[in-house]
């Protein structure tokens, strides 16, 4: 029996993973109330922030879910329309974290060197057009992904898959 199979240590895991889930959800959504049910962090600064929570609930929330329920049900199979799904929504999350990542970075940039053109430089329109920009960037690489996947053979697919 391989440490995987031993019913003790699938239990320590699944409780193990299940917390930290539920501790990043849980995170993830009070940093969403907080930056929402205070008027004084509604500036530039703040706005992206939520977003970025929102969109990492979303990349933690693709995967772990199904391990768990894998975890607990000794079950390791996915049906195709499920990894379609995860194949499609992780890049997705994952490329808008970096996209808003790097967005971040850029208002950190002009409130620290650009101090004084702070409020002109990252108002409403910017900041709205960035999260737009970000979210197509997103959707246009996970589409692409899909694409160069499901252009593979069924049988070239499934090893391709499993090699991750």
């Amino acid at each position: 029996m391989s440490p995987s199979e031993d019913p003790d240590l699938q239990s320590i895991i699944f409780r193990l993973f299940l917390s930290m889930y539920l501790i990043t959800v849980l995170g993830n959504l009070l940093i969403i109330l907080a930056v929402s049910s205070d008027s004084h962090l509604h500036t530039p600064m703040y706005f992206f922030l939520p977003k970025l929570s929102l969109a990492d609930t979303g990349f933690i929330s693709t995967t772990v879910p199904k391990m768990i329920v894998d975890i607990q049900t000794h079950s390791r199979v996915i049906s195709y329309v499920g990894c379609l799904t995860q194949m499609s929504l992780f890049p997705f999350f994952g490329c808008m974290d970096y996209m808003l990542l790097t967005v971040m970075a850029f208002d950190q940039f002009v409130a620290i060197y650009h101090s004084l053109h702070y409020p002109d430089i990252m108002n409403s329109h910017l900041c709205g057009f960035s999260i737009l920009v970000s979210f197509l960037l997103s959707l246009l690489d996970f589409q692409l992904y899909n694409l160069m996947i499901l252009k593979l053979p069924t049988s070239r697919m499934w090893k391709f898959l499993v090699s991750f």
